[in-house]
């Protein structure tokens, strides 16, 4: 029973930081496509003072992540960063050059300067989402089993390619439907459409990928195809799917809250799917769920570990995730916009 519960607390902490932390992702994303210094310096303005106030905390959901992972399932662990090693470590890699580069790049006087850490958030923004997705595709396809040693084959195959760039696209996707949302909050209509025109390109992006995922799955990931087209994975696919036309919807009729509900339920629906398709295994089809669970004991702390965080910690998330969607940590008009554009030339 208590190994089940830290399955799904697993899962659920690898939805949250898909959803939160790739909403930050999308953001560098549209940063590093949004051309050069005077073509793009509104919206990296923008960009830089959305992303300030809420960026570094997406992070826990992250850390809960691999926790949860090597005290609840350290076999599952063990194999999976044993055969991942190299896109793990890329991505790792990618979070620290991100978080250097959007913080020092405002604090460089040098125009120099500040391409260059302004050019590590972007192309980290990029990298890192892909090499998380290539791993998870790795483990959807049952590449990682146990005495598998770290290998191209492992995460440069079909289904980790196509998972890498859904990753990406999802990123953009919420990056996009957010930045529109607060572009609208800081009273900046051009911005609020050129964020939403890009949302709905992603959008329309994420939906071929997903049909074309699907469709590479089901000789690439037999056992994933399987679960995504049957029972509880279906539903989630189907939920997924409504999710994608309430998006469109709500990004043509300019509601910037509803875009964001259901942008995230896009990508939560999609990331459960994905959970509930592997039943019962961690690894399909080589280790299930109680094999790699670790001891009685550690799981029922990680338990008590778990019902803390959902009092305390989260609470204080959820606060400062409203405090900053209703303007109140930082207020920012579209004239702030502009005097401070005007100065930025990176």
């Amino acid at each position: 029973m208590i190994t089940g519960v830290i399955a799904v607390v697993l899962l659920l902490a690898v939805a949250a930081y898909a959803c939160a932390g790739g909403t930050d992702y999308g953001a560098g994303f549209w940063d590093l496509t949004a051309g050069g210094a005077e073509r793009g310096k509104r919206p990296r303005w923008l960009i830089d003072h959305a992303m300030a106030p809420v960026w570094e905390v997406n992070n826990v959901w992250l850390i809960f992540v691999l926790v949860i992972m090597w005290t609840g399932f350290p076999r599952f662990f063990q194999q999976v960063f044993t055969a991942m090693w190299l896109p793990l470590a890329l991505a790792a890699v990618g979070i620290v050059l991100r978080g250097a580069g959007f913080a020092l790049r405002k604090a460089a006087r040098r125009l120099a300067g500040r391409r260059l850490y302004g050019a590590a958030f972007a192309v980290s923004s990029l990298l890192t989402p892909f090499f998380f997705g290539a791993a998870v595709g790795g483990v959807a396809s049952g590449r990682v089993s146990q005495g598998t040693e770290a290998s191209a084959d492992a995460w440069a195959n079909p289904t980790s390619v196509l998972f890498g760039l859904l990753a990406v696209a999802t990123t953009a996707l919420l990056g996009a439907v957010f930045l529109a949302s607060d572009a609208r909050r800081f009273a900046a209509p051009d911005l609020e459409g050129y964020f939403r025109r890009r949302a709905l390109g992603a959008l329309a992006v994420v939906a071929v990928l997903a049909v074309i995922t699907l469709i590479v799955t089901h000789g690439d990931a037999p056992h994933v195809w399987h679960g995504l087209t049957h029972g509880a994975g279906l539903v989630f696919v189907i939920l997924a799917a409504v999710a994608t036309a309430a998006t469109a919807w709500s990004l043509i009729r300019r509601s910037g809250t509803w875009s964001r509900i259901a942008s995230v339920g896009v990508v939560a629906s999609a990331v459960v799917a994905w959970g509930l398709a592997q039943r019962p295994y961690l690894i399909p089809t080589s280790l299930t769920v109680a094999e790699g669970a670790g001891a009685e004991t550690t799981l029922r702390w990680l338990g008590v570990v778990t019902l803390v965080s959902i009092l305390l910690v989260f609470p204080a998330v959820a606060l400062l995730y409203w405090l900053d969607t209703h303007g109140e940590l930082e207020s920012l008009t579209d004239a702030d916009l502009r005097r401070g554009g005007a100065g930025d030339e990176g």
